[in-house]
């Protein structure tokens, strides 16, 4: 099984109609396209999972690809670095900072 990164989708983009495009290359196990958690809206990527022969097919066809007027990009998708959690920051605390000047 191959998971595959499709990126620049349009936010009308259904998973219907991820499947139906994907599925002219090869059997799609399947297709999931993230919500922002704030409102709800397609977050305008998602991921395709096919068979490891039917995936480089798929990609080399679809990499560039115009759907509602927008040039998908798509790709192998890459696994998250381990150890690291969503979100997004920096880091620590507060924006006070101490000073020895008085």
């Amino acid at each position: 099984m191959a998971k595959i990164y499709v990126g620049n989708l349009p936010f009308s983009a259904t998973e219907e109609s991820v499947r139906e495009l994907f599925g002219a290359h090869g059997a799609v196990q399947s297709v999931a396209l993230p919500n922002d958690r704030e409102t709800g809206r397609p977050r305008g990527f998602g991921f395709v999972e096919m068979s490891a022969t039917d995936a480089p097919k798929a990609i080399s066809a679809l990499n560039g690809h115009a759907m509602e007027g927008r040039s998908l990009r798509v790709n192998e998708a890459q696994d998250k670095p381990a150890g690291r959690s969503g979100g997004g920051g920096g880091g620590g605390g507060g924006g006070f900072r101490a000073s020895n000047r008085w």
